[in-house]
């Protein structure tokens, strides 16, 4: 390229996407001189859903903003809790992310999941259809030009995925009301409407429990309740409306 040279500062916290040479401070750009900034941005790596605020010589600019000579622009990342357009907040995850879905869905997030690979443009198509934020680790996912929100998840570690997503987006919280296998409603279930679908101990051993209304799908507190409640409860501590900075 040989058109105007701008001056690009990246976000600490974004700077894993962009090439070696502009993860220290202020790295001099050369642009085409027509394309928009949201393309100069991406072009380095960064997707769009993570970028946040884009300011140019100190004042914000759209992502159309087509960049001048020597202009300085600052690419920021978003502000937590990110605001989502529309209402409920509701998520759709990729097929390699199973395990925060069912982990998102046992605190009663929202969290559609495709277990099988239906490719980069059904997903995205997915996200515009129902309005779901759709969660991947995969850029070139996201960077996919019909879908409606989505956001990198920067670990592949469950705990800090989990810890991710509700610092970035503070969904409201409302655990043991979802079904960790397809994300229906749980409903309280009678002991009696349910025995058919229990083995004889578990009908023997407890006595409450939930079924789901989309799949029916029993649930009780059996041998890996506690360590559920562990997961639930570390969750509700720190993101929960009582939690100490939560949004009220």
């Amino acid at each position: 390229m040989n058109g105007p040279r701008i001056h690009l500062s990246v976000a600490p916290e974004l700077r894993l996407f962009v090439p070696s040479a502009y993860r220290d401070g202020r790295t001099e750009l050369v642009t085409d001189g027509t394309s928009t900034l949201g393309h100069v941005v991406e072009s380095l790596g960064v997707p769009l859903t993570e970028a946040g605020r884009l300011v140019v010589d100190g004042r914000p600019v759209a992502v159309s903003h087509i960049p001048a000579e020597g202009q300085r622009v600052d690419v920021l990342g978003h502000e937590r809790p990110q605001p989502v357009p529309g209402a409920p907040l509701r998520f759709l995850l990729d097929v390699h992310l199973g395990t925060l879905a069912r982990r998102l869905r046992l605190l009663g997030v929202d969290a559609a999941y495709e277990s099988e690979d239906i490719g980069d443009p059904a997903l995205a198509a997915l996200s515009a259809k129902e309005r779901r934020v759709l969660l991947s680790r995969d850029r070139g996912l996201l960077r996919r030009r019909e879908l409606w929100a989505g956001a990198y998840v920067y670990s592949d570690r469950p705990d800090d995925q989990v810890r991710d997503v509700l610092g970035r987006f503070a969904p409201e919280l409302a655990p043991w009301t979802r079904c960790t296998a397809c994300n229906g409603p749980l409903l309280d279930a009678d002991k009696d409407s349910v025995g058919d679908r229990l083995e004889h101990g578990t009908r023997q051993t407890y006595d409450v429990f939930a079924q789901c209304s989309v799949c029916s799908r029993v649930y009780w507190r059996g041998a890996h309740h506690a360590r559920l409640v562990g997961i639930v409860d570390a969750a509700v501590a720190e993101f929960g409306p009582d939690a100490p900075g939560a949004r009220r």
